[in-house]
């Protein structure tokens, strides 16, 4: 398992005479074609190729959006929990258990790879970086939590080393099943290595099995299969939940074994059988035939973890990391050159977890482990001192960059929401920008940021959500719901500018259309002056369909009057008095025709102006217009003449 550095080739790009451009983005690197002149340096755009690099391709891959999605339910119930007011015993337990979360959600994730890969050629070559990641991460994770947050100690800190290599490792496992499925598991050339193997791993019990197949077959050998058997027997093992075993006791208990195995050595027990010989001397630790051995291994944190367990088991953290830089030479034979991951582990070994961060930030595209390790680190206050110059912590930090990025995806963006709540200096900030950048594609999309804005008391976001919504309705001709938005947004502007639509409509076709909406305003007409005369005007029709004349008329005597209406709709207001005018039971009084022939005279001066300042206008349009205008005046009279007889008649 490796990890490196990884060259991304852009197809198309580059072709003859043409340079590459590029522009840095958040999260993203833009390329595109230039050509270069030869009189200056300057740069011309040409039809060429573009082409978008994404920094972190792993947010759309689909089958690690369960990672994100289960560790971010993780991450919530860790600010939540209330289990770090309790006592320092209780609160390790508890974080050591979110530790496992996080790993088991990893775990998943590589089986449910696995089984994809697995189907095909071409799925295997997709997944198999992701899968080496995965498996970096999960490896890094393990050691971690064995350092940092369980901080084992002496003799419990080798037991916790060991499930971590036989964790990591299979490769003793596979070549046990290639011997035992094989004709002659005995004459298998891999024999004595699965017995190897599994000693090395401090696996005794499966190393006993095998090597009690030699011992039931083989006369000659036996003997020495017995001895060798019981060592493997007796080897002591420190008990993590045994308690009243001390660790003087262990040690005393070691080296009366590791006695015996070197007296059976120097004996010359085993010497008729080179492998026994072997592993009697692996027992004893001896650095050649370990490094014999190094195929088994197959790293060299394996043989620092084996080295401890027959040299000193009872090894601290701080005496790990001087044994962790003598086995990662020797095991490289003087290679200076190491792999990126190599550098993680060794970090870590040193208790150098900023070392831990930093190496791994670099051969990640994404900031997931690193940002979820930190923030479960930190419960463990071990970052306290550490603060960023720009003011914010590491923490802090590493998660602000890790929302960023789930903010550029189009559905994960939610979750970036919870991890920028969890940032008390600079959360908040970030979250006002990213929520100001979201694309709303869908109504949907703009309800749920809507919803996380207003749970938040971002009001300058709700109205610029709310706005660009409007906006997009106003566009595709959905004036009722650029209207909603509009009010929700209590944008006054731009919701006269909506019912000026709404009027233009109504002048157009003869009906309003969204009546629901606009029979609903309430309080919401006040808004606007606007929205008030539109929502009092549809009044005015509900009133005249239900025959409340009398009403209806001093409603839209008052709509004229109060001067709220456009100019372009004071005609319509006064041709919806011709049915009033015209009933048989006189509607307007007197004084009301008068008020209703002033509005008139009124129109027709402010209409006068806008002709003359015209350079033309349409005849026929004109003509229409003169014809309403003087029926309007022939009704006026009638209906004032009919009102003055009807109030100087005395009633008997």
């Amino acid at each position: 398992m490796q990890l490196s550095f990884s060259n991304r080739i852009v197809q198309g790009l580059g072709r003859q005479n043409t340079h590459i451009g590029f522009d840095w983005g958040p999260g993203e690197l833009l390329l595109y074609e230039t050509r270069y002149p030869n009189t200056d340096n300057a740069h011309l755009a040409t039809a060429g190729r573009v082409s978008v690099l994404r920094n972190d391709d792993d947010l759309y891959s689909p089958a690690l959006r369960k990672l994100f999605n289960e560790s971010h339910g993780i991450f919530v119930d860790l600010q939540k929990s209330e289990e770090e007011t309790a006592s320092s015993r209780t609160r390790k337990a508890h974080l050591v258990h979110v530790s496992k979360r996080y790993r088991s959600v990893l775990q998943a994730c590589m089986q449910e790879m696995h089984k994809v890969a697995s189907k095909s050629q071409n799925s295997f070559l997709l997944f198999h970086t992701q899968l080496s990641i995965l498996s970096a991460m999960e490896l890094c994770w393990n050691l971690c939590e064995i350092l940092f947050i369980e901080a084992a100690t002496a003799g419990s800190l080798l037991v916790h080393l060991l499930d971590w290599i036989r964790m990591h490792s299979s490769d003793t496992d596979s070549a046990a099943e290639e011997v035992l499925q094989s004709e002659n598991p005995l004459q298998h050339e891999r024999f004595w290595d699965v017995i190897t193997g599994y000693v090395l791993q401090a696996r005794m019990d499966e190393a006993r099995q095998m090597l009690a197949k030699e011992a039931a077959v083989s006369a000659s050998t036996r003997s020495m299969c017995r001895v060798l058997d019981d060592l493997l027997r007796k080897m002591p093992k420190f008990n993590v939940c045994n308690r009243d075993q001390t660790l003087t006791e262990f040690e005393l208990k070691w080296q009366h074994w590791r006695e015996e195995c070197e007296r059976h050595l120097q004996c010359g027990t085993f010497s008729s059988s080179p492998q026994m010989e072997s592993i009697c001397k692996v027992l004893l630790g001896a650095e050649d035939t370990l490094l014999e051995k190094k195929d088994l291994m197959g790293t060299w944190y394996h043989f620092l973890v084996s080295q401890l367990l027959f040299t000193h088991p009872t090894v601290t953290l701080a005496e790990i990391h001087s044994y962790a830089q003598s086995c990662l030479d020797i095991f490289n034979a003087g290679d200076s050159s190491s792999e990126p991951l190599d550098n993680v582990l060794l970090a870590a070994f040193e208790l150098d977890i900023h070392q831990v961060i930093k190496e791994f930030s670099i051969v990640t595209n994404n900031w997931w482990f690193v940002a979820h390790l930190t923030d479960l680190l930190d419960h463990c206050q071990l970052f306290q001192s550490h603060n960023m110059y720009f003011g914010s912590n590491m923490r802090e930090h590493l998660l602000l960059e890790y929302a960023s990025g789930l903010f550029s995806h189009h559905s994960l963006w939610q979750l970036g929401v919870d991890y920028l709540d969890h940032c008390p200096e600079l959360g908040r900030v970030y979250l006002e920008l990213h929520m100001e950048r979201i694309p709303l594609s869908t109504e949907k999309k703009a309800l749920k940021a809507l919803r996380i804005c207003e749970q938040r008391q971002m009001a300058e976001q709700v109205r610029s959500i709310c706005k660009t919504m409007a906006m997009q309705a106003m566009r595709n001709r959905r004036l009722g719901s650029a209207l909603s938005w509009s009010i929700r947004a209590r944008d006054a502007g731009f919701a006269t500018l909506i019912s000026d639509r709404f009027l233009k409509d109504y002048c157009e076709r003869g009906r309003f259309s969204d009546l629901d909406l606009i029979d609903n305003l309430g309080p919401a007409m006040l808004l606007s002056d606007r929205l008030t005369f539109l929502g009092k005007y549809r009044e005015f029709h509900r009133m005249y369909n239900d025959q409340q004349f009398e009403e209806a008329a001093c409603l839209l005597l008052s709509l004229m009057t109060a001067r709220i209406a456009p100019c372009s709709f004071w005609l319509t207001l006064l041709l919806d008095a011709l049915p009033l005018l015209e009933q048989q039971q006189v509607i307007f009084s007197a004084e009301q025709t008068y008020r209703l022939m002033s509005c008139l005279e009124d129109r027709t001066a402010a209409k006068l102006e806008q002709i003359q300042s015209e350079e033309s206008r349409k005849s026929q349009d004109s003509s229409i217009e003169n014809t309403k205008v003087e029926m309007l005046r022939l009704a006026l009279a009638r209906n004032l003449a009919r009102a003055i007889v009807k109030e100087g008649t005395v009633q008997v």
